[in-house]
C-alpha cells in the first residue's frame, strides 16, 4: 500500500484512462469470436455499473480487472462471490 493507504493502483499516475482502455478495445482480437456480442457487453457493463464493487468506473474490487476490458470475453464471469451479476454467455 501507499503512503497515502489506497493501493498502488489507486494513485492518480497509475490509472488508466478511458482513452486507454478505447485503444485497447480497438484492436483486432476484440472483433474476433473471443468478444461477447454488443448486446451481451452492454448489458454487463449496465450491471457492473451499479455494483457496490465497483471502483471510479474502472475497475472491479473483487478481482482487480478493467471492467470495460474483462466485459468483453466470453470465457469470462463476473468474480462477485455468490453473487454473479453477468449470465454465462456460451
Amino acid at each position: 500500500m501507499s503512503s497515502n493507504g489506497n493501493c498502488k493502483g489507486c494513485r492518480d499516475e497509475y490509472r488508466v484512462t478511458d482513452e486507454q482502455i478505447d485503444r485497447i478495445l480497438a484492436a483486432p482480437m476484440f472483433k474476433s469470436d473471443i468478444s461477447v456480442p454488443d448486446e451481451v457487453y452492454e448489458r454487463r457493463l449496465e450491471q457492473c455499473s451499479v455494483c457496490p464493487k465497483f471502483q471510479y468506473g474502472t475497475t472491479c474490487a473483487v478481482c482487480g480487472c478493467f471492467v470495460r476490458i474483462a466485459a468483453k470475453y466470453k470465457d469470462r464471469s463476473c468474480p462477485l462471490p455468490g453473487d454473479s451479476r453477468w449470465v454465462k454467455f456460451v
